[in-house]
């Protein structure tokens, strides 16, 4: 096998650096980024038609579903035409036209509308275009019960994700599987794009701390599309006692995971654009720690600071934001920072993009006597999946070895992953 001279040298360079023992190569199409600890497309490619989402295949959904009851997962993001000019209409408008018996709604976290802030429960409501009833899947229970189930046959799921594992959809998704397994009923997903479907990064989730940020045994970023990740479900054996759920795929069509494809409908109401999207993942882990993101401003996950003037040339105030942030961190304290679009908007085109050492220099930059960096260790650890980013804030410099670590779980992951993948790695494959 012939290795070129700079893939050898990256390959030595990294033994030399971080004491990898390893140097399995990269599989076809993907580059290993050890100092990110990323495995991603070897370059990113632009459509050269608008990608068509699953819910766009009408026949597919009426040839499956015509005759049945059925329920639909669904909120802001469900709309026919996502990325088209004009007129779009929702899904669940679509389907009633067509004569579908849809019974009912399940709304996940963000609600029925999408206009709810992270975290919040809410109970279930009838909606007052349709009549609708709208079960919560974030309230009481984050499961359909088998009395919801009762009346349908089928559950469509359509939801907008962003391919982090701690973007509770993933967690819904699982849990309207295990449901449907217990209940015999038929999960259809309506597929849609990974905006980090190119790159795969971070730890795998340690089950001490499984939660409903974190189910599933997959990395931080899987590089999935949720149909995919339906069908990983069921092959191998996730669900309890290794059921598995009848399911029927709908794919997109004209998508590579080496696409540059962001949503144009706000997946939830603090990531409102490709570079919020792009940099929510690096982000993130700075929830339960003293540092802001920018709730409660008009760049949420698009900037980072803390109390005070001298943590960076950008200055910001967290006021309440209805809708998106009613109570964010640090409100009406004016914190400084770094203003980080234009990383975002570098990101959204680049090979890779996924640096958890913006939170180690937060960590860096909080100067309180008093309190401490990090304000919920569990929470962090959920997140995460694992202490090991927890202690790597802790340490007077960012660990040099601490990304490295990731990377043969990644390929792991990745050979695992193959067998269930519905599209290329990169366009031109």
């Amino acid at each position: 096998m012939r290795i070129s001279f700079t893939l050898f040298a990256v390959l030595i360079f990294q033994f030399s650096l971080f004491g990898q023992e390893s140097t399995s190569l990269p599989p076809a199409g993907l580059t290993i980024d050890f100092e990110h600890g990323t495995l991603h497309c070897q370059e990113r490619s632009v459509p050269p038609l608008r990608v068509r989402l699953g819910n766009e295949n009408i026949q597919a959904i009426y040839e499956s579903c015509s005759r049945a009851p059925i329920a639909v997962v669904a909120n802001a993001t469900s709309v026919i035409g996502e990325g088209q000019t004009g007129s779009s209409t929702h899904l669940i408008d679509t389907l009633l036209a067509l004569g579908i018996n849809v019974k009912k709604v399940f709304a996940p976290e963000h609600g029925f509308r999408g206009d709810l802030h992270n975290g919040a429960n809410f109970e279930d409501d009838t909606d007052a275009r349709t009549g609708l009833p709208i079960l919560s899947l974030h309230g009481k229970s984050k499961k359909p019960s088998a009395a919801s189930l009762a009346d349908v046959r089928m559950v469509l799921f359509d939801i907008q994700d962003v391919g982090a594992r701690f973007y509770t959809y993933l967690s819904s998704l699982f849990l309207v599987m295990e449901a449907a397994a217990e209940n015999d009923k038929v999960v259809v997903v309506l597929d849609r794009p990974n905006p980090h479907g190119h790159q795969m990064a971070g730890p795998m989730l340690d089950p001490k701390w499984k939660s409903f940020i974190g189910m599933l045994p997959v990395p931080v970023l899987h590089g999935m599309t949720l149909g995919e990740m339906a069908q990983m479900i069921n092959g191998e054996g996730w669900l309890p006692d290794g059921m598995q759920c009848p399911l029927i795929i709908i794919p997109c069509q004209g998508y590579a995971h080496s696409d540059q494809w962001y949503p144009t409908i706000a997946p939830s109401p603090n990531l409102p654009n490709a570079e919020s999207i792009a940099l929510y993942p690096s982000l993130c882990p700075l929830e339960p720690t003293g540092a802001s993101i920018g709730r409660g401003t008009a760049l949420p996950f698009q900037c980072m600071g803390v109390p005070g003037e001298n943590a960076g040339d950008f200055v910001f105030t967290p006021v309440p934001t209805p809708g998106a942030a009613p109570n964010p961190k640090h409100e009406n304290i004016r914190c400084s920072g770094r203003d980080l679009r234009a990383l975002g908007a570098k990101w959204t085109q680049a090979a890779s993009g996924f640096d958890w050492r913006l939170a180690w220099e937060c960590s860096q930059r909080w100067n309180s006597a008093t309190d401490d960096f990090i304000t919920s260790p569990s929470f962090l650890a959920k997140l995460t999946g694992n202490e090991s980013l927890g202690q790597a804030l802790h340490a007077n410099a960012w660990p040099m070895d601490f990304t490295a670590q990731w990377i043969d779980e990644l390929l792991s992951f990745h050979a695992k992953r193959e067998a269930y993948l519905l599209y290329p790695l990169l366009r031109n494959q």
